[in-house]
């Protein structure tokens, strides 16, 4: 996995979804919620010293849940509960089915109506959108992808480079 020159990467901006420590590096994850190597990547970076700002690089030519279960992360962000859906659907990918997905947001204390309802909003499917073509400009020809300093990286972060970093 080289780090590829990039075309040039928006920082986080207030819709983001970022956790980790403010002076932390910061690390722009580009991945799909039905990928399992995705999965992995999501893994490593929770578990490394760094800021992570997570897009969405999700094609329905590539799994048919890949758009909805985004569009259900970003339902969910709208109950303030964005990181610990994200963290649910990658620990168990092999349920992103709407009765799944209902269970989650009752398991997260989540209000199962207005998650429904924010799923048939417009802007949350535009808001993918826009983090796919984000990610396909930034250079990301597979998931995940991810962005450290100026370099783009396809693959998996190597944990041991993660851990190093300060």
């Amino acid at each position: 996995m080289t780090g590829l020159t990039s075309a040039p990467v928006p920082p986080p901006g207030p819709d983001d979804h970022v956790r980790g420590a403010a002076g932390a590096p910061l690390v722009i994850l580009y991945a799909d919620f039905t990928c399992p190597r995705c999965a992995l990547a999501a893994e490593r970076l929770r578990a490394a010293p760094v800021r992570t700002c997570f897009r969405h690089l999700a094609l329905a030519t590539r799994h048919r849940r890949a758009v909805p279960a985004a569009i259900a992360a970003e339902a969910a962000a709208r109950q303030d509960a964005f990181w610990a859906f994200h963290d649910a659907l990658f620990a168990d990918q092999g349920r992103l089915d709407d009765p799944h997905l209902w269970e989650r947001c009752e398991r997260l204390g989540l209000d199962v109506a207005r998650f429904e309802a924010d799923r048939r909003d417009p802007a949350l499917a535009e808001r993918v959108t826009r983090d796919v073509r984000g990610a396909l400009r930034a250079g990301a020809a597979t998931t995940p992808a991810y962005v450290l300093g100026d370099a783009l990286h396809q693959g998996v972060p190597d944990a041991e480079r993660l851990s190093s970093l300060s």
